[in-house]
């Protein structure tokens, strides 16, 4: 019987093993939050020396930068949303309903699928960790910057009621947030509200817009 030669394993690439060392730091700041995992116990989980983790991501504060692009291109979002072509149409259209259901499906859909980094995301916040800084910059200043401009758009043609724009999206992205938060937390069985993402997005939409609209025309969620 002839002996199969014994294959030798395979070595990852520089990509590869970039890519590997990055889900390994995610996967400890989500359970242990960043004062507990070090670059030391990174290392030990991705099986490679610490050398090796500094070669990749020579500081910190690039590794951070990496986890929020790495997150951002695993979502699908390796450009913004509001730079998606078909919220661009939306915005210039003054298709309201298309650019807030948008937004709101596909932020609720990310956040729920993603719970490690929801996780993470906390744990940065809760100990004032420059990651929490540096993803209110890159992301959530910029959903604001926005959608703000948009509704100053949409005030300017007369087509909502002057309210603080800063008001209007704060509004909007709690409805968001609190329902992507029950659902990860506390309500997931979905006992008190059962909905898919999309009827949620799309009634959120409906519960704005009725709010801001300058005229009192309903918006049924069907436009």
């Amino acid at each position: 019987m002839t002996r199969k030669p014994e294959r030798t394993p395979t070595r990852m690439t520089g990509e590869e093993r970039r890519k590997q060392i990055l889900q390994v730091a995610i996967g400890l700041f989500s359970k242990q939050g960043f004062s507990g995992a070090t670059t030391k116990r990174i290392a030990e989980e991705a099986g490679v020396s610490e050398a090796m983790v500094f070669r990749h991501f020579a500081t910190k504060k690039v590794l951070y930068s990496a986890i929020l692009d790495f997150k951002a291109c695993e979502g699908g979002m390796d450009a913004l949303p509001w730079e998606d072509e078909y919220i661009k149409g939306a915005v210039k259209k003054s298709d309201d309903f298309t650019v807030f259901n948008t937004l709101a499906k596909n932020a609720l859909e990310h956040q729920q699928s993603d719970v490690a980094f929801v996780r993470l995301l906390f744990h940065s916040a809760f100990e004032k960790h420059e990651l929490a800084e540096m993803f209110f910059d890159e992301f959530v200043s910029q959903v604001y910057e926005f959608l703000c401009a948009y509704i100053r758009k949409r005030q300017q043609e007369g087509g909502m009621r002057d309210v603080e724009p800063r008001i209007i999206v704060r509004a909007f992205l709690g409805m968001i947030l609190h329902h992507s938060l029950n659902n990860i937390l506390w309500d997931k069985k979905r006992k008190l509200v059962n909905i898919s993402n999309e009827e949620a997005a799309r009634e959120f939409t409906t519960i704005l817009l009725n709010g801001i609209k300058s005229e009192k025309q309903k918006v049924t969620g069907d436009e």
